[in-house]
């Protein structure tokens, strides 16, 4: 079976290094893509967060909270009306544009390890 190859020029693999390394930047962290996924999946309380995403500090998961926030993937919204106030981290309109980035990697991630236990 012959390898298909994708061919980019020097400019070209320069650029796409430079795309792939600006988003690793953002999302390579251990927990960070944890966070964005249960956020995604509608769990938007701090406490609920870090029950969810297992293993997680409460420290480690406000500086992702915080990450994230800064690079407009999620939105902190306090709602002081509420008796205790409550605080909640709401997906942005921008973070949508990584559902189809995690679908290929989730899908990857089961093919791949399908591939290495059988």
């Amino acid at each position: 079976m012959e390898e298909e190859k994708i061919l980019y020029s020097q400019p070209q693999c320069s650029t796409h290094l430079s795309a792939t390394e600006d988003a690793l930047y953002v999302l390579g962290g251990r927990w960070t893509l944890r966070v964005m996924i249960a956020i995604l999946g509608g769990h938007n309380r701090f406490n609920e967060l870090q029950r969810t995403v297992d293993g997680i500090s409460a420290r480690v998961l406000s500086n992702e909270l915080k990450k994230l926030e800064m690079n407009h993937l999620v939105e902190r919204q306090v709602l002081a009306d509420q008796k205790p106030v409550l605080v909640e981290y709401i997906p942005t309109a921008y973070s949508q544009s990584l559902r189809d980035v995690i679908a290929a990697l989730a899908d990857w991630g089961r093919k791949h390890k399908k591939k290495i236990t059988t």
